[in-house]
Order: C-alpha cells, then structure tokens, then sequence
C-alpha cells in the first residue's frame, strides 16, 4: 500500500500535498504556514482576498516548499473541480483537506432569513462536503489521507444567538464522524477542531469589553489564536495520527470541557 511512512523528522509532511480552503487570512492562513514548516506543498484557496493569499504563498515559500494561490467558491462543485484538478496538475493528488472556509452569522433565530440559513449551510457545511467528496477518489487510490474540518465550539454546545451557525458547525461535526468510519478503512483519518473564542476578525465585532469578559470566562485567562488551532490541525494531519479519527477536538481554553 502506497502509505506515508510516520519516520521521526523535523518535517514529517515532505512530500505530501495539501489544500486549504480560506486560507488567505487568520486561522486559514495559520493553518497554511504551519503545514508548510512541516514541509507539505501547499495550495492556498481563497474567495476574494487575492493578495492576502498571495502574501500567504509567499510566507509558505519560505520553509523551502511550493505553494500556489487558487481561487475558488468550495460551496459551488464546479469550483471545487477546478480547485482540485489545479492541484493535481501542479503538484499531485492532495494528501491532506483542510476545510477551513466559512462564514459568521449572529442573531436571533427569528431574525434569521431563509437566505441567510442557506448561505451558512452552503459555506459551512456543503462546501466540506463537496471538497470532501472531489478528493476521496485520490486519497482512496493512495489508500491515505487526511481530512480534517473546522468546527466550532457552538457546533458542540450551542450558541444563544447563533442557532443558525451552531447547527451549520454541529451538522460538521456529525459528517466528521460519520465519514471516520465510511473511509477508516482506506487509510484515511477524518477528524475535526473546533475551537473557541479566537483572536481573528471573526470577533472584530466584539467590544474590547467583551473580549475582556469572555478572557475573563476563560480558564487559561485569555482568547486563542490562530496558531493556537493551527497546531492542532498540523498534528492531525501528521502520519503519526493514523488511530486518532471521527474525533473532535476543540483548543478553546476549558471554556468547555
């Protein structure tokens, strides 16, 4: 079997290739850099920030890898196609999914729009999915892969006010752990994180007091950051994780336990 052999290294991804979706900024971007210094080739999705993830590429670069900008809408398939067949034509079949992009949504349940409940189920659920699906042919073939979603804390306790986010990451979680055991068995691992309060523009909404409140609630005394979610992404990804899977774990400072 064309396996990745978990040898002890100071970059134990070389060789493999990876997509991440969102990844022109904060925890996409973290996300990015981190698999690259681990030494996997990096494809950095993006929507709209073609600079931001030109800036990401550059960055990646620099650990001595390759890296490529590719845009694309991952809730649209033909998108998601072209993504993957960019990838393949570039590097190789991709070894490791990341599906990082997603979107925000706050407000009460009975101000939530028909339009706006599609837009964040397309965004956050659909688009794993359809990337999900375009790369299990290949991870398959190569009997390895790693998939790993991101989730969110309100997608395992739920979000007063984000009832609509909350299903969107929790019905994630549920195709995380569901896929764990459709795929298991080729050799690839499906797992989630799903952290709490990070630092990203995500919460540039937030007042500087709420942010104090909601460190304050936190047991370690303080928001995460991106890179707080970044290592935990990069030690699922590694070929050393091959019995942790349909798992989620969630960096969010014991706000949850």
């Amino acid at each position: 079997m064309n396996r990745f052999s978990p040898e002890p290294t100071s970059r134990p991804l070389l060789g493999q290739h990876a997509i991440v979706t969102g990844a022109s900024r904060g925890i996409g971007r973290a996300i990015a850099v981190s698999l690259a210094r681990a030494g996997a080739n990096v494809v950095v999705n993006y929507r709209h920030s073609a600079a931001a993830a030109e800036e990401v590429v550059a960055e990646c670069r620099q650990h001595g890898v390759s890296a490529l900008a590719v845009q694309a809408d991952v809730a649209q398939s033909s998108e998601v196609e072209r993504l993957l067949e960019t990838t393949c034509v570039n590097f190789g079949s991709p070894t490791i999914l990341v599906n990082n992009a997603g979107v925000a949504y706050t407000g009460l349940l009975l101000d939530t729009t028909e339009a706006d409940w599609d837009h964040l189920m397309d965004a956050n659920l659909k688009a794993p999915y359809l990337c999900a699906k375009a790369v299990l042919p290949h991870m398959i073939r190569k009997q390895y892969g790693r998939i790993i979603n991101i989730s969110s804390i309100w997608g395992i306790a739920g979000g007063s006010c984000e009832v609509a986010y909350s299903a969107s990451k929790g019905g994630l979680i549920a195709l995380t752990k569901a896929l764990a055991k459709e795929v298991g068995p080729s050799g690839i691992t499906v797992n989630a994180v799903a952290p709490g309060a990070i630092l990203t523009d995500m919460i540039g909404h937030l007042s500087e007091e709420d942010i104090a409140m909601i460190a304050d609630e936190t047991p370690v005394g303080r928001l995460g950051t991106p890179e707080d979610v970044a290592s935990a992404v990069l030690y699922l990804a590694l070929p050393a994780s091959s019995f942790l899977t349909g798992q989620i774990i969630s960096p969010n400072g014991g706000l949850i336990t």
